[in-house]
């Protein structure tokens, strides 16, 4: 906890977020990095969310928490979970260990929140599906069509700025990810696809890892996959991915929106003002903390000729995009715990994101089309 007062200051308390009526609660299982953003969201977001307990695996994990975060550990799920009843339980643990545990919280009841993919590969999908699919007590935690001005984009598209959207190409982050971006703009529900890859390796400087700055401008062979996804009707995904694009400051992320009546392209909004006028636009990031603005580095809004597609409702807390996006995953998976809002990202539009990311990489490996039938989580 003294960790993150430190990182607190006056702005926090003047934030403009709205009064949530009640936090949703919640556990996490696992201590890793994905499991520290869930945990410090709890405390910088008191309003919003509590945290009830981190099930931690071992002696080091459990003091680690404990002294980083002053959060309550526990080492056994039964502890876990008989300290206080959370609305539902985040497990971040990694892939081949995230079924278990899945099956065996929603065999006692509790709704759960994994994080991506569900399963590792597809006969898990199929195994963990039949388990406990028909319980509808799983969600998944795809964060990125939250981030704000993906948020932003969408709202322009579902408002009909530019009409019917049709396409949809993802430059940005990888497989299921960028897949869920992609059926997201395009308002596609889960069916089959056909799905062509092709790979290509060149050369490419990479300044930058997860673990930190190379000191090495020498490139290095990296690779592209490119993708099209067809699902049908017309609409189709064009997949764009280079190997640590993540983090790469050299292959920036991009998305455009193509529409009947418009498109979108990054922060670059086209449309027809009236039947003789098109419009150039771009979306505005508003950012508070710049030069005499003294409410602290923030997220405001994204607006559009003064209109507001987006605004930040964890303004005050002074978070990344990726944060914000977990943050507004977890109040609406609080929401859904609570019957008062929708699923936010449930098991089988997971199951079939993750079997498109699967076909992508086939179909980049054998050179032929993929295709993605009928699966028993789209009944």
């Amino acid at each position: 906890m003294r960790a993150i007062t430190r990182a607190l200051t006056p702005a926090a308390a003047t934030s403009k977020r709205p009064a949530a009526a009640e936090a949703a609660r919640f556990a996490v299982i696992g201590t890793g990095w994905r499991a520290d953003i869930f945990i410090r969201l709890a405390y910088l977001l008191p309003d919003r969310l509590t945290l009830t307990g981190v099930l931690a695996h071992s002696d080091a994990s459990a003091e680690r928490v404990a002294r980083d975060w002053d959060a309550p550990v526990a080492r056994t799920l039964e502890e876990l979970l008989s300290r206080e009843r959370p609305d539902f339980v985040v497990i971040a643990v990694p892939w081949a260990v995230t079924p278990g545990l899945v099956r065996e919280l929603v065999e006692r009841g509790i709704r759960v929140v994994a994080e991506t993919p569900p399963a590792p590969d597809l006969d898990g999908l199929h195994s963990l599906w039949a388990d406990v699919g028909a319980r509808h007590l799983v969600q998944v935690a795809e964060q990125y069509p939250l981030f704000p001005l993906h948020a932003a984009r969408l709202g322009l598209v579902r408002d009909g700025v530019i009409g019917t959207p049709t396409s949809v190409h993802v430059s940005s982050t990888h497989q299921y990810h960028a897949v869920a971006l992609i059926r997201a703009f395009l308002d596609v529900g889960i069916g089959r696809a056909t799905v062509q890859s092709f790979a290509a390796t060149a050369p490419l400087i990479d300044p930058i890892t997860p673990s930190g700055w190379t000191h090495d401008l020498t490139p290095k062979p990296a690779t592209t996959t490119l993708a099209t996804i067809d699902f049908g009707d017309r609409l189709f995904g064009v997949y764009d991915f280079t190997s640590n694009q993540w983090w790469n400051p050299v292959r920036p992320d991009h998305l455009t929106v193509r529409g009947s009546a418009g498109e979108i392209h990054d922060d670059i909004v086209v449309r027809m003002s009236d039947a003789v006028t098109p419009t150039v636009s771009h979306l505005d990031r508003g950012v508070s903390g710049l030069g005499m603005n003294f409410e602290g580095f923030d997220t405001t809004q994204v607006s559009l000729d003064g209109k507001l597609p987006y605004r930040n409702e964890f303004e005050g807390a002074r978070l990344s995009d990726d944060e914000i996006a977990v943050a507004a995953l977890l109040v609406g998976a609080g929401d859904w715990a609570h019957d008062r809002g929708p699923e936010p990202y449930p098991l089988a539009a997971a199951a079939h994101d993750r079997h498109l990311g699967l076909a992508i990489g086939e179909s980049a490996r054998t050179g032929r089309p993929a295709a993605v039938g009928d699966e028993p989580w789209g009944a």
